[in-house]
């Protein structure tokens, strides 16, 4: 069995990969979708998100394999479009985590990000004497500007950001192509937040939500990704528009070098930009079993060293 050590880093992988309908199961030559009597192989080793939607199936065999490869599970609903439940991510270090949480925790550091992250969405340089407010509202203005623009360029009309969570059908093409969008751009910052050791819950603009973090790290990207995808998209009027949006977002992903630009990204934003890169040892993922070296009454692991006295 390969080791962490031999996986792609994340910046290597691909975005993710949505399946439906069908039965995710081990075969002889590594992970099977099978539909019907057909049995689609899956690159295990590349992905960083595998999303099971409405009607998939997968064994304890599977899960194990994607486990052991850090490629996070997410369990959403019809077209990837709602977030069930995810799996952990692969690192082992919690030195993130813990530089995170002190972020959040004081207040003056929390608005410090909260500052940089606003100030990261703007092409021109903010001077550090604007405050947070008020790029708070530059912010706005400059997102209302870009649903104008796109909205105008692919001749979709643009009555705001309505959707029912309870009633996928009750919104409108272009509402229901950003909701598909966001949720893949979702899955694959909650990828990269989970690979790099960082909590998804502890977030500085979004609070009070498991995936706050996320929602944060996500708005980095939305209007240079998803709303054009989600607009280009719409105004061709394809027959199965949540399909072609995914479709079109893995391809802008891989242009924009999203899964290399990630993990720099989110540390600039958090102020550590020294800490970019990803060490084998915090990769590593142990993988501990009662059925391994259990005969002399020792477990596999290495226990944690011991603090003086």
């Amino acid at each position: 069995m390969r080791t962490l050590h031999e996986l792609p880093r994340f910046r290597d992988r691909w975005s993710y990969l949505y399946l439906e309908m069908g039965r995710l199961d081990v075969d002889a030559d590594g992970l099977g979708f099978h539909q019907g009597e057909g049995v689609v192989p899956v690159p295990i080793d590349q992905l960083s998100v595998m999303m099971l939607g409405p009607g998939s199936t997968v064994t304890h065999a599977a899960i194990k394999s994607l486990s052991q490869n850090n490629c996070l599970v997410a369990w959403t609903g019809q077209d990837g479009v709602r977030l069930y439940a995810a799996s952990i991510g692969g690192t082992f270090s919690a030195r993130r985590l813990i530089r995170q949480a002190k972020l959040v925790s004081e207040e003056e550091k929390r608005l410090e990000v909260a500052w940089r992250m606003y100030r990261f969405r703007f092409n021109e340089v903010i001077p550090p004497v604007v405050s947070l407010e008020s790029i708070r509202g530059m912010e706005g203005i400059r997102v209302r500007r870009t649903y104008a623009e796109v909205s105008q360029k692919y001749g979709v009309e643009w009555k705001g950001r309505r959707y029912d969570q309870n009633d996928w059908n009750k919104g409108d093409p272009i509402n229901r192509a950003l909701s598909a969008a966001n949720a893949c751009l979702y899955g694959i910052c909650h990828a990269g937040i989970l690979s790099a050791g960082y909590s998804s819950a502890l977030g500085f603009i979004h609070t009070g939500k498991m995936l706050s973090f996320v929602y944060d790290v996500a708005d980095l990207y939305k209007t240079e990704l998803t709303i054009p995808v989600a607009f280009r998209v719409t105004a061709a009027s394809p027959p199965d528009l949540e399909r072609q949006v995914r479709m079109e977002c893995r391809k802008a992903f891989h242009e924009y070098k999203l899964m290399e630009r990630l993990l720099p990204d989110i540390a600039e934003v958090l102020g550590v930009t020294d800490d970019t890169g990803e060490s084998p040892d915090e990769l590593e993922g142990r993988i501990v079993t009662l059925a391994v070296g259990t005969q002399d009454g020792s477990f596999s692991w290495e226990p944690e060293r011991q603090g003086e006295g």
